[in-house]
Protein backbone atom coordinates (compact mmCIF):
# COMPACT_ATOMS: atom_id res chain seq x y z
CA UNK A 1 0.00 0.00 0.00
CA UNK A 2 2.58 2.41 0.74
CA UNK A 3 5.97 3.16 -0.93
CA UNK A 4 9.16 4.89 -0.01
CA UNK A 5 9.82 7.32 -2.73
CA UNK A 6 12.68 10.15 -3.54
CA UNK A 7 10.00 12.96 -1.81
CA UNK A 8 8.66 10.65 1.06
CA UNK A 9 6.32 7.81 2.18
CA UNK A 10 3.59 7.64 -0.54
CA UNK A 11 0.15 6.21 -0.54
CA UNK A 12 -0.14 5.63 -4.50
CA UNK A 13 -4.40 4.37 -4.20
CA UNK A 14 -5.10 7.87 -2.02
CA UNK A 15 -2.27 10.05 -3.96
CA UNK A 16 -0.86 11.13 -0.45
CA UNK A 17 2.30 11.43 1.13
CA UNK A 18 3.22 11.18 4.90
CA UNK A 19 6.07 13.87 5.94
CA UNK A 20 7.50 14.38 2.57
CA UNK A 21 10.73 16.34 2.25
CA UNK A 22 9.80 17.64 -1.25
CA UNK A 23 6.56 19.91 -2.62
CA UNK A 24 3.75 17.51 -2.95
CA UNK A 25 -0.43 18.41 -3.51
CA UNK A 26 -1.10 16.67 -0.50
CA UNK A 27 0.48 16.12 2.72
CA UNK A 28 0.10 13.93 5.97
CA UNK A 29 2.05 16.10 8.32
CA UNK A 30 2.92 13.50 12.01
CA UNK A 31 4.09 16.78 13.55
CA UNK A 32 5.21 20.39 13.58
CA UNK A 33 8.99 19.62 13.87
CA UNK A 34 10.92 20.82 10.61
CA UNK A 35 12.08 17.60 9.48
CA UNK A 36 8.75 16.19 9.06
CA UNK A 37 6.81 19.56 8.44
CA UNK A 38 7.99 21.92 5.15
CA UNK A 39 7.11 24.22 3.25
CA UNK A 40 5.69 23.80 -0.05
CA UNK A 41 2.64 21.63 0.12
CA UNK A 42 -0.79 21.75 -1.40
CA UNK A 43 -2.51 20.80 1.23
CA UNK A 44 -1.58 19.47 4.41
CA UNK A 45 -3.32 17.09 7.13
CA UNK A 46 -2.83 16.78 10.40
CA UNK A 47 -3.99 16.53 14.30
CA UNK A 48 -5.96 19.56 14.96
CA UNK A 49 -3.32 20.40 18.06
CA UNK A 50 -0.85 20.65 15.13
CA UNK A 51 -2.18 22.93 12.85
CA UNK A 52 -1.17 26.54 15.07
CA UNK A 53 2.14 25.43 14.80
CA UNK A 54 2.01 24.36 11.00
CA UNK A 55 0.35 28.09 10.50
CA UNK A 56 3.42 29.34 12.87
CA UNK A 57 6.24 27.80 11.29
CA UNK A 58 4.69 27.74 7.68
CA UNK A 59 2.55 30.43 7.16
CA UNK A 60 -1.40 31.46 7.98
CA UNK A 61 -2.19 31.11 4.45
CA UNK A 62 -1.54 27.49 3.90
CA UNK A 63 -4.30 25.14 3.01
CA UNK A 64 -4.61 22.50 6.58
CA UNK A 65 -7.27 20.13 6.80
CA UNK A 66 -7.84 18.77 10.79
CA UNK A 67 -8.33 15.19 12.55
CA UNK A 68 -8.78 14.26 15.72
CA UNK A 69 -7.44 10.83 17.10
CA UNK A 70 -9.23 7.86 15.90
CA UNK A 71 -11.44 9.96 13.46
CA UNK A 72 -11.10 8.59 9.77
CA UNK A 73 -10.98 9.86 6.48
CA UNK A 74 -11.63 7.73 3.72
CA UNK A 75 -9.54 8.61 -0.05
CA UNK A 76 -10.38 6.47 -2.68
CA UNK A 77 -11.29 3.58 -0.58
CA UNK A 78 -8.23 3.93 1.76
CA UNK A 79 -8.82 4.70 5.58
CA UNK A 80 -6.72 7.16 7.14
CA UNK A 81 -6.65 7.59 10.60
CA UNK A 82 -4.28 9.43 13.33
CA UNK A 83 -3.14 7.61 16.67
CA UNK A 84 -1.48 9.41 19.45
CA UNK A 85 2.64 9.00 19.34
CA UNK A 86 3.13 10.74 22.48
CA UNK A 87 5.99 12.33 20.98
CA UNK A 88 4.55 16.21 21.36
CA UNK A 89 1.31 18.05 21.54
CA UNK A 90 -0.56 17.07 17.98
CA UNK A 91 1.87 14.34 17.27
CA UNK A 92 -0.03 11.51 15.77
CA UNK A 93 0.34 8.06 14.10
CA UNK A 94 -0.25 7.85 10.52
CA UNK A 95 -2.61 4.22 10.30
CA UNK A 96 -3.87 3.72 6.73
CA UNK A 97 -6.14 0.92 5.95
CA UNK A 98 -7.34 -0.71 2.36
CA UNK A 99 -9.33 -4.03 2.36
CA UNK A 100 -8.14 -5.19 5.54
CA UNK A 101 -4.42 -4.39 5.18
CA UNK A 102 -3.62 -2.30 7.80
CA UNK A 103 0.18 0.29 7.69
CA UNK A 104 1.16 2.25 10.71
CA UNK A 105 3.61 5.06 10.16
CA UNK A 106 5.36 5.77 13.39
CA UNK A 107 6.52 9.30 13.19
CA UNK A 108 8.29 10.42 15.81
CA UNK A 109 7.31 9.14 19.18
CA UNK A 110 7.81 7.73 22.80
CA UNK A 111 6.22 5.49 25.25
CA UNK A 112 6.71 7.81 28.45
CA UNK A 113 3.94 10.28 29.31
CA UNK A 114 4.91 13.89 29.67
CA UNK A 115 1.69 15.47 30.78
CA UNK A 116 1.04 17.40 27.90
CA UNK A 117 1.12 15.02 24.55
CA UNK A 118 -2.00 12.46 24.31
CA UNK A 119 -0.18 9.45 25.48
CA UNK A 120 0.98 6.92 23.47
CA UNK A 121 -1.47 4.35 21.96
CA UNK A 122 -0.25 1.03 19.97
CA UNK A 123 -1.91 0.04 16.96
CA UNK A 124 -2.17 -3.54 15.90
CA UNK A 125 -0.95 -3.28 12.08
CA UNK A 126 0.48 -6.04 9.60
CA UNK A 127 3.56 -3.29 8.15
CA UNK A 128 4.84 -0.76 10.80
CA UNK A 129 6.92 2.04 9.73
CA UNK A 130 9.17 2.81 12.91
CA UNK A 131 11.86 5.60 13.97
CA UNK A 132 14.94 4.73 15.42
CA UNK A 133 16.58 7.86 16.15
CA UNK A 134 17.97 5.71 19.65
CA UNK A 135 17.93 2.51 18.23
CA UNK A 136 21.04 0.89 20.04
CA UNK A 137 21.25 -0.86 23.29
CA UNK A 138 23.38 1.96 24.77
CA UNK A 139 20.33 4.38 24.88
CA UNK A 140 18.13 3.69 27.98
CA UNK A 141 16.60 7.17 29.48
CA UNK A 142 15.56 7.36 33.16
CA UNK A 143 11.93 7.94 34.10
CA UNK A 144 11.75 11.28 33.58
CA UNK A 145 10.71 11.99 37.13
CA UNK A 146 13.84 11.52 38.13
CA UNK A 147 15.54 13.65 35.61
CA UNK A 148 13.11 16.75 36.81
CA UNK A 149 14.27 16.09 39.85
CA UNK A 150 17.51 16.44 39.21
CA UNK A 151 17.24 19.58 36.86
CA UNK A 152 14.83 20.97 39.74
CA UNK A 153 17.86 20.49 42.11
CA UNK A 154 20.61 21.69 39.77
CA UNK A 155 18.85 25.39 39.14
CA UNK A 156 18.17 25.26 43.24
CA UNK A 157 21.76 25.00 44.20
CA UNK A 158 23.07 27.40 40.98
CA UNK A 159 20.29 30.39 42.57
CA UNK A 160 22.31 29.99 45.73
CA UNK A 161 25.37 30.02 44.34
CA UNK A 162 24.04 33.32 42.51
CA UNK A 163 24.01 31.97 38.89
CA UNK A 164 21.28 31.87 36.51
CA UNK A 165 20.17 28.32 35.13
CA UNK A 166 19.67 28.38 31.32
CA UNK A 167 18.25 25.42 30.33
CA UNK A 168 18.28 24.53 26.60
CA UNK A 169 15.85 22.32 25.19
CA UNK A 170 14.09 22.16 21.40
CA UNK A 171 11.53 25.42 21.43
CA UNK A 172 8.51 22.83 20.50
CA UNK A 173 8.08 20.08 22.96
CA UNK A 174 11.42 20.26 24.79
CA UNK A 175 10.87 23.44 26.59
CA UNK A 176 7.15 22.76 27.24
CA UNK A 177 8.11 19.88 28.94
CA UNK A 178 10.63 21.62 30.64
CA UNK A 179 8.55 23.98 31.69
CA UNK A 180 5.59 22.22 32.99
CA UNK A 181 8.32 20.38 35.36
CA UNK A 182 9.76 23.24 36.71
CA UNK A 183 9.72 24.19 40.74
CA UNK A 184 9.09 28.06 39.93
CA UNK A 185 9.80 28.59 43.49
CA UNK A 186 13.41 28.55 42.83
CA UNK A 187 13.23 31.46 41.34
CA UNK A 188 12.03 33.68 38.14
CA UNK A 189 11.70 31.98 34.47
CA UNK A 190 12.15 33.93 31.73
CA UNK A 191 11.77 32.84 28.16
CA UNK A 192 13.83 33.09 24.51
CA UNK A 193 11.75 34.27 21.50
CA UNK A 194 11.48 30.99 19.74
CA UNK A 195 9.86 29.53 23.15
CA UNK A 196 7.59 32.46 23.89
CA UNK A 197 6.20 31.93 19.52
CA UNK A 198 5.70 28.66 20.07
CA UNK A 199 3.72 28.66 23.46
CA UNK A 200 1.44 32.02 21.59
CA UNK A 201 0.40 29.15 19.34
CA UNK A 202 0.09 26.46 21.65
CA UNK A 203 -1.98 29.04 23.72
CA UNK A 204 -4.43 29.06 20.82
CA UNK A 205 -5.92 25.43 21.66
CA UNK A 206 -5.67 26.38 25.58
CA UNK A 207 -2.15 24.95 26.59
CA UNK A 208 -0.70 28.14 29.40
CA UNK A 209 3.07 27.80 30.42
CA UNK A 210 5.39 30.02 32.85
CA UNK A 211 8.03 32.48 31.79
CA UNK A 212 8.78 36.04 30.97
CA UNK A 213 9.98 37.06 27.53
CA UNK A 214 13.38 38.29 27.34
CA UNK A 215 13.58 41.44 24.85
CA UNK A 216 15.36 43.86 23.89
CA UNK A 217 14.02 45.88 26.30
CA UNK A 218 14.62 43.97 29.46
CA UNK A 219 17.03 44.90 31.82
CA UNK A 220 19.37 41.78 31.85
CA UNK A 221 20.98 43.18 34.92
CA UNK A 222 17.80 42.78 37.13
CA UNK A 223 18.13 38.73 36.35
CA UNK A 224 19.16 36.81 39.24
CA UNK A 225 19.07 33.41 40.72
CA UNK A 226 16.50 33.07 37.37
CA UNK A 227 16.05 30.26 35.34
CA UNK A 228 16.08 30.29 31.85
CA UNK A 229 14.68 28.53 28.95
CA UNK A 230 15.81 28.52 25.33
CA UNK A 231 16.40 26.76 22.69
CA UNK A 232 20.11 25.00 21.54
CA UNK A 233 20.85 27.81 19.01
CA UNK A 234 21.13 30.52 21.83
CA UNK A 235 24.31 28.46 23.20
CA UNK A 236 27.04 30.86 22.49
CA UNK A 237 24.90 33.58 21.13
CA UNK A 238 25.19 37.44 21.85
CA UNK A 239 21.44 37.04 23.31
CA UNK A 240 22.88 34.47 26.05
CA UNK A 241 26.25 36.19 26.74
CA UNK A 242 24.63 38.91 28.28
CA UNK A 243 22.79 36.96 30.72
CA UNK A 244 25.98 35.86 33.12
CA UNK A 245 26.66 34.79 35.24
CA UNK A 246 25.18 31.91 34.52
CA UNK A 247 25.68 27.86 34.34
CA UNK A 248 24.27 26.01 31.13
CA UNK A 249 22.59 22.72 30.72
CA UNK A 250 21.24 20.94 27.65
CA UNK A 251 18.77 18.91 27.95
CA UNK A 252 18.52 15.61 25.35
CA UNK A 253 18.83 12.19 24.54
CA UNK A 254 22.05 12.71 22.92
CA UNK A 255 23.30 13.06 26.49
CA UNK A 256 23.29 9.66 27.51
CA UNK A 257 26.64 9.28 26.10
CA UNK A 258 29.58 11.50 27.98
CA UNK A 259 31.55 12.26 24.87
CA UNK A 260 28.52 14.00 23.33
CA UNK A 261 28.43 15.97 26.41
CA UNK A 262 31.65 17.30 26.52
CA UNK A 263 31.85 18.31 22.95
CA UNK A 264 28.59 19.94 23.59
CA UNK A 265 30.46 22.18 25.61
CA UNK A 266 27.82 22.61 28.39
CA UNK A 267 27.92 22.82 32.28
CA UNK A 268 25.65 20.20 32.12
CA UNK A 269 24.13 17.22 30.45
CA UNK A 270 19.99 15.34 31.52
CA UNK A 271 18.84 12.58 29.82
CA UNK A 272 15.98 13.71 28.87
CA UNK A 273 14.02 12.75 25.22
CA UNK A 274 10.86 13.26 23.47
CA UNK A 275 11.72 9.84 21.80
CA UNK A 276 11.81 6.17 22.54
CA UNK A 277 14.91 4.83 23.96
CA UNK A 278 15.91 1.16 22.95
CA UNK A 279 13.58 -0.20 25.27
CA UNK A 280 10.54 1.48 24.32
CA UNK A 281 11.02 0.45 20.70
CA UNK A 282 11.45 -3.09 21.12
CA UNK A 283 8.16 -2.97 23.78
CA UNK A 284 6.62 -0.73 21.05
CA UNK A 285 7.22 -2.99 17.98
CA UNK A 286 5.90 -5.87 19.57
CA UNK A 287 2.71 -4.40 20.55
CA UNK A 288 1.81 -3.42 16.91
CA UNK A 289 2.37 -7.28 15.84
CA UNK A 290 3.39 -6.60 12.93
CA UNK A 291 4.46 -9.20 10.37
CA UNK A 292 7.10 -6.67 8.72
CA UNK A 293 8.48 -3.38 10.09
CA UNK A 294 10.22 -0.79 8.34
CA UNK A 295 13.41 1.06 10.32
CA UNK A 296 14.33 4.37 9.27
CA UNK A 297 15.27 8.15 10.80
CA UNK A 298 18.24 6.69 12.78
CA UNK A 299 20.59 4.25 13.25
CA UNK A 300 18.21 1.65 11.07
CA UNK A 301 20.57 -1.05 10.34
CA UNK A 302 21.28 -1.98 14.09
CA UNK A 303 17.67 -1.95 15.63
CA UNK A 304 16.95 -4.04 11.77
CA UNK A 305 19.21 -6.37 12.63
CA UNK A 306 18.17 -6.77 16.00
CA UNK A 307 14.54 -7.60 14.98
CA UNK A 308 15.19 -9.66 12.12
CA UNK A 309 17.76 -12.36 14.56
CA UNK A 310 16.50 -12.01 17.85
CA UNK A 311 12.74 -11.12 17.17
CA UNK A 312 12.34 -13.13 14.25
CA UNK A 313 10.46 -10.18 12.56
CA UNK A 314 11.02 -9.60 8.59
CA UNK A 315 12.66 -6.48 9.14
CA UNK A 316 13.65 -3.88 6.70
CA UNK A 317 16.17 -0.77 6.57
CA UNK A 318 14.78 2.62 4.82
CA UNK A 319 17.29 5.16 4.26
CA UNK A 320 15.03 8.14 2.96
CA UNK A 321 16.30 11.21 2.39
CA UNK A 322 15.54 14.17 4.17
CA UNK A 323 15.13 11.99 7.19
CA UNK A 324 18.10 13.31 9.09
CA UNK A 325 17.27 14.42 12.79
CA UNK A 326 16.85 18.06 12.56
CA UNK A 327 19.56 20.30 14.53
CA UNK A 328 17.56 21.05 17.29
CA UNK A 329 15.15 18.02 17.52
CA UNK A 330 16.80 16.64 20.50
Amino acid sequence: MLRFTERGIYCPRADVYIDPWQPVEKAIVTHGHSDHARWGMGRYLCHRHTAPILRLRLGMDIAIQELDYSEILTINGVHISLYPAGHIIGSAQVRLEHKGEVWVVSGDYKLTYDGLSERYEPVRCHHFVTESTFGLPVYQFLDPDTVFLEINEWCRRNASEGFNSVLLGYALGKSQTILLNLDTTIGPVFLHGAVVNVNAALSEIGFQFPGVHITPETDRKTIHGAIIVAPPSAFGSPWLKKLSPYRIALCSGWMQLRGTRRRRGVDRGFVLSDHCDWRQLNDAITATEAETVYVTHGYEGPLARWLREEKGLQAKEVHLQGSETAEDDL
